[in-house]
């Protein structure tokens, strides 16, 4: 696959409203859309109010009766990071509020399925619930919420999933992606859209004067904001303004020694400092140990991790999720080693389709989803990894690219042949779905026919976005701390890119597959060290490489307590 270089634009009319912050994030902020102050006001002041969520006072109507009555409450929620901080969230703040029977439940992945199904609400019955709170989920969930109302149990839906010609009719729907709701930020993760109700529930109680009559101090919630951090970064939804307020504010959290014995258990495991966290230590290190559980086991180890008030106890949880992430590593290695010798094939035979499907029957159902990954981060094309769920059915992970969204590709496949997809959901990056085993090759055949419609042949390059070139007397740790300062960075709110030509000083391999350089720029007076992680061992160490156009990221490297400057390569141009 060719890599090619595209400067972010920015006009410099766009930059006398920010003239008070250094000229390097002026240029930065304009190239990401920033036209004021108050486009990065981080504080809590500037969320966007809850109120303007349809049907949240709706349900806080109901959780708050549920809570003065002392009803039964069960959450249901979903198997990833996401699905766990936003159980974490349900369960932990009603309990705050003082609800007694508070309980959770998450489907099995191999047993169930996602959501909240007909089968999961015959479950839940088995805990006599008098209210079920779906998180993360039930936006599709018509058969499973009928069935609940059908047994007398009000279900209240909150979800951030894009909803189909369909809504469950259920107590209440909490989503901003719900068709007419006027919520600014549709980008909420789910775990986004609980801490809001729950927002809306206290507020109801204190107007009703509950804390103070029964003695509970009034929580604070920004209490919870350590795990409407890590879920919303973990579920790598797009960093608008308000979810980066909600990062932010949960990664100062952390950093200030705040977070809950669960976070701070998973940060030992990891080997990360509270103090220096960044949103990129969530997505990376702490987010793939939580979904472990769900990928290989049960994730209510996951969500009892995040749960637990004693540091022991969820260092053990911590440790058992680090051992089942080890064992995730392991499975996947292989399934990608054999997902990309399927690929090559197809390659050798001119036979690459624009959309990829893969299959093969010792496929581990969840790990697909991180092989669909790592084939369209190879290859640029949107993919589709399956794995055997039964005799007769394959359950499978999509993944996108930019300008596919890969959920009204599975909806216009669903349209125009209905009989090809038992069910499916998701958001514009990434999907879930389900096919009858015998029309695998019938499907592929239309996935990849699907995607010649949006992608073109030019557009398979992997493009690299940066913000232009630095002068050498860039090259410093101030400017580095700047932009970690500047975060959190992550989905369309990307961590600066920046260009440059470079003399390849020196060279070698550390680690497995990691290129350690030296390099130099044109009339720079000193060298500066640089790192790409998992180079090809085919092409590097390249001894003849002398130049480079190299895309880089600045950064601070911590090594045996000294802070030095250190370029992470994105990209190398010989």
């Amino acid at each position: 696959m060719q890599n090619k270089i595209i400067r972010r634009q920015y006009s410099q009319d766009d930059l006398s409203p920010l003239s008070s912050l250094p000229l390097l994030l002026q240029r930065i902020y304009a190239a990401r859309d920033v036209k004021s102050l108050g486009d990065i006001d981080r504080s809590l002041s500037a969320l966007l109010p809850y109120a303007d969520l349809l049907d949240i006072e709706k349900a806080a109507v109901r959780l708050v009766d549920a809570i003065l009555k002392q009803e039964r409450i069960l959450i249901i929620g979903d198997f990833d990071a996401d699905g766990a901080t936003s159980t974490a969230v349900a369960v932990s703040a009603l309990r705050a509020f003082g609800a007694k029977n508070v309980d959770f439940l998450v489907p099995n992945r191999f047993t169930f399925g996602y959501g909240l199904t007909p089968e999961i609400v015959i479950v839940a019955k088995t805990k006599s619930p008098d209210l079920i709170i779906t998180v993360d989920n039930g936006i599709a969930s018509i058969e499973g919420v009928a069935r609940a109302n059908a047994l007398n149990i009000d279900v209240v839906v909150t979800d951030h999933h894009l909803q189909g010609a369909e809504l469950p009719k259920a107590f209440a729907i909490v989503n901003p992606n719900r068709k007419g709701d006027p919520f600014k930020s549709k980008s909420l993760a789910g775990v986004g859209v609980i801490f809001y109700v729950m927002l809306a529930v206290r507020a109801q109680l204190a107007l009703k004067n509950y804390f103070t009559e029964n003695n509970i101090v009034k929580p604070n919630m920004a209490e919870f904001l350590d795990l409407v951090a890590l879920g919303t970064v973990a579920d790598v939804v797009p960093l608008d303004k308000n979810n980066r307020i909600l990062v932010h504010q949960g990664l100062n959290r952390i950093r200030a020694g705040l977070a809950r014995p669960g976070i701070r258990a998973l940060l030992q495991i990891a080997g990360r400092t509270s103090e220096k966290l960044v949103a990129m230590d969530l997505g990376f290190s702490i987010g793939p140990r939580l979904n472990a559980a769900g990928r290989l086991d049960d994730m209510s180890l996951g969500i009892n991790c995040l749960l637990e008030n004693n540091f022991d106890e969820a260092l053990e949880r911590a440790r058992l999720l680090d051992k089942l992430n080890i064992e995730r590593r392991a499975i996947e290695n292989e399934m990608k080693t054999q997902a990309f010798d399927i690929v090559d094939q197809l390659d050798l035979q001119k036979k690459l389709p624009m959309g990829i499907c893969l299959y093969d029957e010792s496929w581990h159902q969840g790990v697909v989803g991180l092989v669909a990954s790592r084939v369209k981060d190879k290859l640029n094309r949107p993919t589709i990894a399956f794995a055997k769920a039964d005799e007769h059915t394959l359950k499978a992970s999509a993944r996108s690219v930019n300008g596919v969204h890969i959920r009204d590709v599975l909806d216009a496949i669903a349209t125009q042949h209905p009989h090809l997809l038992s069910k499916f959901g998701g958001h514009a990056m990434a999907a879930g779905l389900s096919i009858k085993r015998a029309d695998f090759a019938e499907f592929s055949a239309v996935f990849a026919e699907t995607i010649s419609r949006y992608l073109n042949h030019d557009q398979l390059c992997r493009v690299i976005e940066t913000d232009g070139e630095l002068s050498h007397e860039d090259f410093t740790l101030e400017n580095a701390d700047v932009i970690k300062g500047a975060g959190p960075w992550g989905q369309y709110f990307p961590e600066p890119i920046f260009e440059g030509d470079f003399d390849i000083i020196s060279q070698r391999i550390v680690g497995e597959n990691h290129l350690k350089l030296v390099l130099k720029a044109e009339n720079a007076v000193y060298p500066v060290d640089a790192i790409a992680f998992q180079v090809d061992l085919n092409q590097w160490p390249n001894h003849r490489a002398r130049k480079a156009k190299i895309a880089y990221r600045l950064e601070v490297n911590e090594y045996r307590g000294r802070s030095s400057l250190q370029l992470h390569v994105e990209g190398m141009f010989l």
